[in-house]
């Protein structure tokens, strides 16, 4: 692979993708348990999923370093945009492209799903864009929490089982609470290492607004109630109890809850890192748990 196109893929931000990946799994899980799978519209779904994905994290490259929240007293992963590695132009004009794909996508989504997946995927898009972009960015007035809990929890592992069964269930509106509370709990690292810097720059997260402490507190929440909800699941009659399958992650989120208490500024990254590892084996072991 060449340099330039490392550096592509750099910008996509490849760890994060798990955060667009999972709740179309768990979704789509639901769908096979209830009979009403649809294969193609499970890839579709998930091409989707990605190419938002994808679009949300290149504007925000372009974003933050146009408002000043990317500097080079960054210290998370690198940045292209901040860097000097791509032109500003470039990575917008790449953020709008996939924006666009996905579109395309959704085109046939539509086709399948009809009027509720049309307003998913444009909501999803324009929340995806405004999240740094536009004249009232979320992430910049302390509501990037309620984003992710929202889109990347119920509208997406709802909207994924509504395209292949053609209703919302008690099961699926309960089965987006992890997923999207260990997206929350990833941005909560996130912006716990981030705060000085988005201080400055006057990015008003939960962390700026309400202390580190609330953002480490927050993480711990979040973190407890996702794996509190397939026993909660179980017991209610949602799920079966393989759904309990899901606590094999539990050993991961000890480990990152004690590291996150334990780091602070770039080490940190280690602490970001263990969170995606943990929303990637507790998403697959969920979906598997709730498919069986």
């Amino acid at each position: 692979m060449s340099a330039q196109a490392l550096v592509w893929v750099q910008a996509t931000r490849p760890r994060t993708l798990v955060a667009g990946a999972i709740p179309v799994a768990v979704g789509s899980a639901l769908a096979f348990k209830a009979g009403a799978l649809k294969p193609l519209a499970a890839v579709a779904a998930l091409a989707g999923a990605l190419l938002i994905q994808v679009g949300t994290n290149l504007a925000n490259d372009y974003h933050d370093f146009r408002r000043g929240a990317d500097t080079g007293a960054r210290l998370g992963p690198q940045r292209v945009t901040q860097a000097g590695l791509l032109p500003p132009p470039l990575v917008l004009a790449a953020a709008l492209s996939s924006f666009a794909a996905a579109m395309v996508v959704g085109l046939y989504l539509v086709s399948v799903g009809g009027l509720p997946i049309l307003i998913i995927g444009l909501m999803s898009v324009l929340a995806g864009y405004a999240y740094t972009g536009g004249p009232w960015p979320l992430g910049y007035h302390g509501l990037g929490d309620l984003f992710v809990l929202v889109f990347f929890g119920g509208v997406a592992v709802c909207g994924t089982y509504f395209l292949q069964a053609g209703a919302v269930t008690s099961a699926a509106l309960a089965a987006s609470f992890p997923v999207g509370a260990l997206g929350v709990a990833l941005l909560a690292v996130n912006n716990v290492r981030d705060e000085p810097t988005d201080r400055q720059a006057n990015k008003r997260t939960l962390v700026v607004r309400l202390g580190v402490r609330f953002g480490r507190a927050e993480y711990v929440t979040m973190v407890a109630l996702a794996f509190a909800t397939p026993v909660v699941m179980w017991l209610s009659g949602l799920a079966s109890a393989r759904v309990l399958v899901a606590l094999g992650a539990l050993p991961l989120a000890v480990a990152a809850v004690q590291a996150l208490w334990r780091e602070s500024g770039a080490g940190l990254n280690r602490v970001l890192a263990a969170t995606a590892r943990l929303q990637l084996v507790f998403g697959a072991l969920f979906a598997l748990g709730l498919a069986s």
